[in-house]
């Protein structure tokens, strides 16, 4: 069930119409110094410790269920003080920098936000949670005032610290409140804008906001526009299931934190949405320097795989078997014969968007670099689905590393045999010339700054005002006028990009 935009109303060419050859394109290399290269191992795992399901993505340090004293699944303010008295022992006796994050990322010093209230700011109860043209203001509140300093001490661990949840006047008990991400997480001091995620069932197994039960609050490190993760799920949405995403502006403690990018949780809910039943095995490919969560064949011992694949719903070994299998056939079946052994496993239509869509929009954290931080869905009916993940780091002129994003084959690494969903998939004739006139639709109509540009001013329109008080923001407001200006780098990206694609 395909999720539809609104906003992207433009007809599509007919596809039969596009005049794309492959041999308009040579397959070259990755960016230098990006992507691993082939062979190379991805990060480590411990087999399953710490999440249902096991894989890479798991929790440093377990603490509910030894400290849970009323046995009700989470930790009240008593219990989390006991346990952050313990954490805090434990890290005294074996520092760890890495726990504490912010390096600072030569941001200036962070200032007190100004003072808000659920009564000053507009309501839209009768607006869907992801609604593009809703800019709702999301009110947290902690038991304690050193919520910042309790979040960092519990980012490593399983414990959620609960707090009220306040949206169009409607407050929400028992919230569960952590930091998420990486370097997102890292790269930023104490103080500024670090991004969140929310439970809305922490407490209460019923809990929703607007039928949702977890949100991704993100602080768009390094996108100056804010908008990257926006457009590419606007764009892509048009042609594939992929996480909904909008601005909101949030507020703790009464004071405002300034505006974030909301997106779909891979969860339930999204496959419910999307493929019409919430039954199936979800898998999360996270990401690291090395990644290679890119479905290559590595035997049928399931230690390689737990080590790259993050199993998000407990299912069992024969879900992960499923998942090898898939690995074995498209790695081992002779090209002449992949698409027919593939198609009852894989949505393969849907696979070749996705690639496209990585490529042409310059997902520089996505899979044709490091094969990971993407997502992996197998349905109801035993058949695969891939889904974009971590689209903030898109529409840039450079991926850095010497490459450049503007102008990167869209057929580069078809000899990396660790990214089998490029290097064999798009080997098959009549694949990669779907794929092509794939990559040239994009490019053609949704690049096109017609297309393009006055969704870059609605939402710059849309968030302007509220950006210039955010005083913990990660770039200027002359970054963020410089980025999506007629002229600016959003512009820039999608003429260079569109020009190179359609001059090939």
């Amino acid at each position: 069930m395909m999720r539809l935009t609104t906003f992207l109303t433009l007809p599509l060419t007919f596809l039969a119409s596009i005049q794309l050859s492959s041999a308009q394109f040579s397959p070259g290399q990755g960016p230098p110094d990006g992507p691993p290269p082939p062979g190379s191992r991805g990060p480590g795992g411990n087999g399953g410790a710490g999440r249902p399901g096991g894989g890479p993505d798991t929790e440093d340090v377990d603490l509910v269920d030894d400290y849970d004293k009323n046995d009700d699944g989470w930790l009240n303010q008593e219990e989390r003080a006991e346990a952050r008295a313990a954490l805090k022992a434990k890290q005294a006796d074996a520092p760890n920098q890495r726990r504490r994050g912010g390096r600072g990322n030569n941001l200036p010093p962070s200032s007190p936000g100004p003072a808000v209230s659920p009564d000053e700011v507009a309501t839209y109860p009768d607006a869907s949670l992801y609604d593009p043209d809703t800019f709702r203001t999301l009110f947290l509140t902690f038991e304690n005032e050193d919520w910042e300093s309790e979040l960092q001490d519990f980012k490593f661990t399983d414990v959620d610290v609960p707090a009220e949840l306040t949206v169009d006047g409607k407050s929400y008990s028992g919230v569960g409140v952590s930091f998420r991400g990486a370097s997102s997480y890292f790269r930023i001091p104490a103080g500024h804008k670090r991004s969140f995620n929310l439970t809305l069932d922490l407490v209460d197994d019923d809990q929703r906001l607007y039928g949702y039960k977890n949100m991704n609050l993100l602080n768009s490190n390094g996108d100056s526009s804010l908008m990257s993760t926006v457009l590419y799920s606007e764009l892509a949405g048009e042609h594939m299931p992929v996480p909904k995403a909008n601005f909101v502006k949030v507020v703790v403690n009464g004071e405002y934190w300034g505006v974030y990018v909301s997106v779909q949780q891979f969860d339930k809910n999204f496959t419910e949405e999307n493929y019409g039943s919430s039954k199936g095995t979800r898998w999360k490919v996270p990401g690291s320097p090395r990644g290679d969560g890119g479905l290559a064949y590595d035997g049928d011992e399931l230690a390689p795989y737990l080590e790259r694949y993050d199993m998000k719903s407990n299912d069992g070994k024969k879900a992960w078997n499923a998942l090898i299998e898939l690995c074995e056939v498209l790695n081992e079946t002779p090209l002449d014969q992949l698409e027919q052994e593939l198609e009852p496993l894989l949505a393969i239509d849907e696979t070749l968007w996705f690639l496209a869509y990585d490529i042409v929009l310059g997902n520089s954290d996505g899979y044709w670099t490091r094969a990971s931080d993407y997502y992996i869905f197998r349905d109801k009916d035993g058949r695969f689905h891939i889904i974009p993940h971590d689209m903030n780091e898109s529409f840039r002129l450079s991926h850095g590393r010497g490459s450049n994003g503007s102008q990167t084959d869209p057929l580069t690494g078809l000899d990396d045999a660790r990214k089998p969903l490029r290097s064999r998939l798009l080997q098959v004739p009549a694949l990669r010339e779907r794929y092509l006139s794939y990559v040239r639709e994009i490019a053609e109509e949704q690049l096109a700054w017609d297309n393009l540009g006055p969704k870059v001013a609605k939402y710059r329109e849309l968030i302007r005002d509220a950006l210039e008080d955010d005083t913990r923001k990660l770039s200027s407001d002359a970054d963020f006028l410089k980025a999506t200006s007629p002229t600016g780098t959003l512009y820039q990206f999608a003429e260079k990009r569109r020009d190179f694609i359609l001059a090939r």
